[in-house]
């Protein structure tokens, strides 16, 4: 305990410039936890959250009573599981080939093409999709049209919501994710790629015993953290994404949040919902990052 201090004292000024980052957690993660009680409670706003009488889990058991909680959670599930299927294994793949891609000037230009929808936001994007897609002048249902077909309503029907969703992610953040895996493989020792090529390795060979091997630590984090966020899909892109016609398979917990909390002022209920659907996330990521240490001895802790 003597040399811990001792060596804190010696390394003083790296601690004080940590202050700031641990103020601002404890101000802004920290401190809001102190209302997660609205939860058990039936919160008055004239009486304040203190003072608001407890209801214990009566909340809790309203939402799991609900005729939409299974619709809800499977809507919730299934987009998630899609997303992470899909989306997860693509930066890698497009990483590993920018990775082996000789020309320099067309490697950059291809990484400047699949950075740009990262930076176009969500509303924006959801706009364009929209008009795109429209039934009447998008230019997706004018080929369509030209080919023979009817036009198609793909914001109108319930089965084309998901592939919207997830593709149109996929889309915007494949580039922006593959930078993680790219600057991996940039410290990768190019002298065991020599030592294959004398070896007679193939591209497929060293991407498969060198590089692959070398990207798998960070996959497994960005995997556990991942999974860690399996039940919050994010709520603006579902929102904008959601029609009265598409809401069976559009209508996920946190668009329900919203609607419950800042529509309906229900802030105990929603905030219920929320904290379900939290726990639910905190312990995926337990169990995930267990796994993950056993298995390939990479972990959050």
């Amino acid at each position: 305990m003597i040399n811990k201090f001792r060596r804190i004292r010696a390394d003083y000024v790296f601690y004080v410039l940590l202050l700031p980052a641990f103020a601002y957690i404890f101000i802004f993660n920290y401190m809001p936890m102190y209302g997660v009680q609205i939860a058990f409670k039936n919160f008055m706003a004239n009486r304040g959250i203190w003072k608001s009488p407890w209801v214990g889990f009566m909340h809790f058991k309203r939402f799991f009573m609900s005729p939409d909680f299974l619709s809800l959670v499977w809507n919730t599930i299934i987009l998630s599981i899609y997303q992470l299927v899909v989306g997860f294994p693509i930066p890698i793949i497009i990483a590993l080939l920018i990775n082996q891609c000789g020309s320099l000037g067309f490697k950059k230009f291809v990484q400047n093409v699949m950075y740009a929808p990262h930076f176009i936001s969500i509303v924006v994007m959801v706009g364009m999709m929209q008009v795109m897609m429209s039934p009447r002048s998008g230019v997706i249902n004018t080929i369509i049209t030209l080919l023979g077909n009817d036009p198609v309503f793909f914001f109108g029907q319930e089965r084309y919501f998901r592939h919207l969703y997830v593709w149109s992610g996929i889309w915007q953040s494949t580039g922006f994710n593959s930078i993680i895996y790219i600057s991996v493989l940039a410290g990768v020792s190019q002298e065991m790629h020599e030592a294959a090529i004398v070896d007679g390795a193939t591209k497929f060979k060293r991407i498969l015993y060198i590089d692959l091997p070398s990207i798998m630590p960070t996959a497994a984090i960005l995997l556990i953290l991942s999974i860690g966020q399996m039940m919050s899909i994010g709520f603006d892109k579902v929102y904008l994404m959601q029609n009265s016609i598409n809401l069976p398979v559009s209508e996920v917990i946190s668009t329900y949040i919203y609607k419950k909390g800042i529509l309906d002022t229900d802030y105990s209920f929603s905030s219920a919902v929320g904290l379900f659907n939290n726990v639910i996330n905190f312990t995926l990521l337990i169990m995930v990052n267990k796994i993950s240490r056993k298995l390939t001895g990479s972990s959050l802790w």
